[in-house]
């Protein structure tokens, strides 16, 4: 079967297409064949070996593939959403169900004086430089910070729930770009630019 591997860091010149053997599945196990998949920052980070290099970032990533969700999601229990994310997202954003939107290039949230029953960092605090520390301003009497990286069990039950979510068009996909399986170096290179709406898809099998 077809894959993409690399055996060094690097640039996304490092990404090869290759032939590699197909896994069997133990007794408990199954296989399963993948249609499509995608490339998040996380995969760019691990990629070039620097996933914690010092960035400066005031936002939560309302506008990547986390954050989309999270604000429809929010929404979807009733929540009233203020999105973060950069100037070239806000209208996506709105357009999403973010009842407010804040430009984190032109104001940190936390001195917006408003205070929040939840502050969900959709990037990472490691990445964004926001920490439950630096929020207490920004939460109400027990509020709650979290943050993507926090180490959380998988749970069937909340993937059942998000997949009828989706089919009933609760949530919806945002989908920036499609790549061909070839072309995940291309996709790397795109999403490493910080700067892509909702998810990058790359179709593995048509």
């Amino acid at each position: 079967m077809r894959a993409v591997v690399y055996t060094k860091y690097g640039s996304p010149d490092v990404l090869q297409l290759k032939e590699v053997e197909k896994p069997v599945p133990r007794d408990n196990e199954i296989l399963v064949r993948v249609y499509a998949t995608t490339v998040t920052a996380g995969d760019w980070r691990m990629r070039k070996a620097d996933p914690f290099l010092a960035r400066l970032y005031n936002g939560y990533g309302a506008s990547g593939s986390v954050g989309t969700y999270a604000v429809q999601l929010a929404k979807y229990y009733g929540a009233n959403v203020t999105g973060v994310c950069s100037t070239t997202n806000l209208e996506m954003v709105r357009a999403i169900g973010a009842d407010k939107v804040i430009d984190y290039t032109k104001q940190d949230f936390r001195a917006s004086g408003e205070s929040y029953d939840l502050i969900f960092d959709a990037v990472g605090k490691k990445i964004s430089k926001i920490t439950k520390s630096t929020c207490k301003k920004s939460l109400r009497s027990n509020g709650k910070y979290v943050s993507v990286d926090m180490s959380q069990k998988p749970c069937t039950q909340d993937l059942i729930f998000l997949k009828d979510l989706t089919e009933a068009s609760k949530i919806k996909p945002v989908i920036d770009r499609r790549y061909s399986f070839e072309q995940i170096p291309e996709a790397h290179s795109y999403v490493e630019q910080k700067h892509k709406k909702g998810n990058v898809v790359i179709t593995v099998r048509k």
